[in-house]
């Protein structure tokens, strides 16, 4: 089963894949960074991680995607330009068919550290272990998008951690259903 990890932002995305066999072991396959550039409208940015990840996606089939839930409390504008980045890249997956996970990042640094409070270096730290790697991935956003990864390697199948997780959203429609004026006069 291949997994992969999203760390959503605008600026930069981090991705990351984790491979784990039936043995239940996990290995790091990739990870990488997207970028786009500060000086491009909103929407061409968006454009543009949305062609890098299908081109990603293309070249490396994934099973299950692991994207990160989104917390912010300070800067609002940011975090609507994130929330923006973050739903192109939900919507690629969905027109792939790729499930996804949507951990809170309390619920990822505990299922890898066992400590949801745990900081930036105690998660990375955990990820080389977890993974066998020589080295803490760069840049960050590529590690958090590794332990995303590992996340939903480590809970796949794993009834115990599996139930700590929210109920999965009751799925809807497939398309949007629209009023027209006709339709809303007669009510």
């Amino acid at each position: 089963m291949r997994i992969l990890g999203i760390d959503p932002g605008l600026a930069t995305i981090g991705i990351g894949i984790v491979a784990r066999d039936g043995a239940g072991k996990q290995r790091a396959e990739d990870w990488l960074t997207i970028t786009t550039p500060a000086g491009l409208p909103l929407p061409e940015r968006l454009q543009e991680i949305q062609r890098d990840l299908d081109e990603f996606l293309h070249a490396n089939p994934v099973d299950l995607a692991v994207v990160e839930r989104l917390f912010f409390a300070v800067n609002e504008q940011s975090a609507l330009d994130v929330a923006q980045a973050r739903g192109v890249l939900v919507c690629a997956l969905a027109r792939r068919g790729i499930p996804v996970i949507e951990p809170t990042p309390l619920q990822m640094k505990l299922a890898i550290t066992g400590d949801g409070k745990a900081d930036k270096r105690q998660v990375q730290t955990m990820i080389v272990r977890l993974l066998g790697l020589q080295e803490i991935p760069r840049p960050d956003d590529a590690a958090d998008a590794l332990a995303l990864a590992l996340y939903g390697a480590l809970i796949h199948g794993s009834p115990l951690i599996a139930a700590a997780q929210p109920p999965a959203a009751p799925p809807r429609p497939t398309r949007a259903r629209r009023t027209t004026r006709a339709a809303r006069a007669s009510r």
